[in-house]
């Protein structure tokens, strides 16, 4: 198949388009206006039911819906559309609702750009010790864009709020000398996005030097959901395949973090064969979706989509809290339902689904998991544990937080049993002190 891409300025081009209500296409134009809207053939084709539109996951998960903009901004955003053709005045108004959005949550611009001499080297996020973050400058789009996506801000053209790099040597050297480093991970936007001679470009300098410390190269991509004749049938698949053997073979783990967020998007046979090939030399494929309200926020969606994964040899490894940012009030569900249905999806599988971690928010501190709801000496609380943390003493240690049936998100918890302040605060605060120098911060690594 030919990949054919639409976005805001084509996407009446869609043969399906017909079938839209006056409303839905109003809400692709002012929301599209503000938030990113891109899809493809492949998805309009095979994923989305068109004749089901109202509970179709796949529409509202690519598709701009009304209710992705609060109130006020759509109105805001629909009165200078419908008054204005200035697109300076338009882009105007939308870079004003996208920075009320929280471009850029947990800390990233400020908190995650890693230094070397006092100069950041911009284009990569390194937050956790072991891994490093990477974003390369040919990477930053999509086949298709996802309507929750924490990383929008990396398509609306506010280039002061962009990651990327083209630097393959600065992650080489990065990673050398920094021996804590363990993993890359390569990210966006959608490395897949890129041809497989550019992506090369990037790999090749990390295998043909010797980096003992590097153990796995993991790709962030929504391309077996969104385009998997990446894998099989584009004219560089091959040479893809190929570049993905010589990792392995160089005795680097290579994984896939790969992105689904719905049964139907593993059931094409496109994307069954593009599991097959990766697999079939070796490449392991982990993979992941936020939980989210209107695509699938029940057990019953999360238990078919784990055990079709196993079946096709993936390793289920999170559900993930909708970060706070963009459309989240859109997507939000509260930290008890989430936790009722991952409680409820895990004991519908069997152990070998049970690889899925959640809960689990990406927050400033680290990615807390929701371990359960509890009550101790009379006192009903949320049970926590971080996942992943910015110093790595703070990994799997439980703590605890009031109950609270109506909070969304990391920042609407208090600390329970009248403490003033949860046990990584303090030394978040240290951490982030531009007085505290870098042989003090050093004891985190």
């Amino acid at each position: 198949m030919k990949l054919q891409s639409f976005a805001l300025h084509n996407y009446k081009n869609i043969p399906q388009i017909a079938k839209l209500t006056a409303e839905q296409l109003e809400a692709i134009e002012v929301v599209g206006n503000v938030l990113p809207f891109k899809t493809n053939n492949y998805v309009v084709n095979e994923l989305i039911d068109w004749d089901n539109l109202d509970n179709d996951p796949m529409f509202k998960l690519t598709f701009p819906q009304k209710g992705m903009l609060s109130n006020e901004h759509y109105d805001s955003m629909k009165i200078v559309l419908e008054k204005s053709k200035n697109r300076d005045e338009i882009k105007r108004m939308a870079n004003t609702i996208r920075l009320e959005l929280n471009p850029h949550p947990a800390g990233q611009m400020e908190h995650n750009v890693p230094e070397v001499n006092g100069e950041k080297l911009l284009g990569m996020q390194h937050k956790y010790r072991e891994t490093v973050l990477f974003f390369p400058s040919q990477g930053q789009t999509c086949h298709a864009y996802c309507t929750f996506c924490f990383r929008w801000p990396q398509f609306v053209g506010m280039d002061e709020f962009k990651f990327a790099t083209k630097e393959a040597s600065l992650l080489k050297d990065y990673v050398k000398e920094n021996s804590q480093v363990t993993d890359i991970l390569f990210t966006g936007g959608d490395p897949m996005i890129m041809k497989a001679k550019i992506f090369a470009s990037y790999i090749q300098p990390l295998l043909d030097e010797e980096i003992p410390n590097l153990q796995t190269i993991r790709i962030g991509t929504k391309a077996l959901s969104y385009w998997p004749y990446k894998f099989t049938s584009d004219d560089d698949a091959d040479e893809l395949i190929t570049l993905f053997d010589s990792i392995i073979k160089k005795g680097i783990n290579l994984t896939i973090m790969a992105h689904f967020s719905h049964p139907v998007e593993l059931e094409t046979e496109a994307v069954k064969l593009a599991i097959k090939r990766l697999r079939s030399i070796g490449v392991q494929i982990r993979t992941q979706s936020p939980i989210l309200k209107h695509i699938n926020d029940s057990p019953e969606v999360w238990s078919d989509m784990w055990r079709k994964q196993v079946n096709l040899n993936c390793i289920p490894y999170y559900m993930f809290i909708p970060r706070d940012t963009g459309a989240q009030d859109y997507f939000a569900i509260t930290l008890e339902d989430a936790w009722q249905i991952f409680r409820n999806a895990y004991q519908k599988v069997s152990g070998v689904c049970r690889t899925v971690r959640g809960p689990s928010m990406s927050c400033t501190p680290g990615k807390i998991q929701i371990l359960g709801i509890s009550e101790i000496k009379g006192e009903k609380i949320f049970v926590l544990r971080m996942l992943q943390g910015r110093n790595p003493d703070w990994v799997g240690r439980p703590f605890f937080a009031k109950y609270d049936k109506k909070a969304i998100w990391l920042d609407d918890l208090k600390p329970a049993f009248d403490e003033e302040k949860f046990f990584f605060e303090d030394e978040l605060e240290w951490l982030f002190n531009e007085h505290v120098n870098d042989d003090e911060k050093a004891r985190f690594e």
